[in-house]
């Protein structure tokens, strides 16, 4: 069984879409967050330098990744990095109980696994227009339609795949 991690590019989709925050902050949904999307033991009022928030995101990942190389599928680099950003912003219950887990361990076609990660857009009862973009750049990257220039962890530009 092939052990992946998450990339350059997995990280970077996750960073560019979460933002870096060192205060805490109320998220979209509600809950008390810091760094790029950690929410596990904030406090209001609390700050953090850039060094911590990698740690964070560092310790954030690493369970989704065992989780993903857990269930031994056969995924692409970009179909690994997009499914770790996709369970980094939705959780891990949200992914166990998903029809995109149970169509990925039915080896559906990555066009039906591609089609579920856009179906989870809402937060708090509310579509987000960000959601939206974020599960389309989700969607694209695992069906490698769409690659990325990422510079100093930040997405520079998108280029369309033609192969």
């Amino acid at each position: 069984m092939k052990q992946m991690t998450t990339s350059k590019l997995g990280r970077s989709l996750i960073k560019h879409f979460e933002g870096l925050r060192l205060d805490a902050y109320r998220c979209a949904a509600g809950r008390l967050t810091i760094g790029w999307g950690h929410t596990a033991g904030v406090r209001p009022g609390q700050h953090i330098t850039v060094a911590e928030a990698e740690r964070l995101l560092t310790a954030d990942i690493a369970p989704i990744e065992r989780l993903l190389n857990v269930l031994d599928l056969d995924l692409s680099q970009e179909q690994f990095d997009a499914l770790v950003s996709w369970i980094f912003n939705l959780g891990r219950a949200n992914f166990e109980h998903s029809t995109l887990l149970r169509r990925l361990m039915e080896g559906a076609p990555k066009e039906e696994v591609a089609a579920q990660i856009v179906r989870w857009t809402y937060a708090d009862g509310r579509q987000l227009h960000g959601l939206m973009e974020r599960r389309a750049v989700e969607a694209n990257t695992f069906l490698g339609r769409e690659l990325y220039v990422v510079e100093d962890g930040r997405i520079m530009a998108k280029i369309v795949n033609t192969i």
